[in-house]
């Protein structure tokens, strides 16, 4: 069975993509595999590392990608966005793929709180993430 492939955009690719794409390589192997990319990428934030491997979830493999990496991929069979400045700024791919939006809050707005609010404001994100993205494909 040939798995389909995803990409998930973001802006930073920092977060709420790096999140998505370690939660569907991890729960959805099978049948998806998830990449993802920024429209202006930064580097990933250790509190979304944190809240992944407390749920055993592989990071090891997990970087900061930029769109251009991914804007020729032939194969690609869906793009999320979930961030509504990715979803503005997404650039039109060659190649005709399905796209849809899944905006998604950024808990990366929680940094400067106290460290297990923000902590927090990650496991929500992820668990979000989960529910709204993971579970419905």
């Amino acid at each position: 069975m040939t798995r389909k492939k995803v990409l998930i955009l973001c802006t930073g690719n920092s977060c709420r993509s790096i999140m998505a794409e370690a939660l569907i390589n991890h729960y959805l192997k099978d049948s998806w595999q998830a990449y993802s990319a920024g429209t202006n990428p930064s580097s990933v934030n250790p509190r979304a590392i944190q809240a992944l491997q407390e749920l055993g979830i592989d990071t090891g493999y997990l970087q900061s990608k930029g769109i251009t990496e991914f804007l020729y991929m032939d194969d690609l069979d869906l793009v999320i966005t979930v961030c509504d400045h990715a979803k503005q700024n997404c650039p039109l791919f060659p190649k005709a793929v399905k796209q849809i939006h899944i905006s998604i809050e950024d808990p990366v707005l929680y940094t400067n709180a106290p460290d297990e609010e923000a902590l927090a404001s990650f496991r929500a994100c992820r668990d979000d993430i989960k529910a709204r993205v993971v579970d419905k494909l």
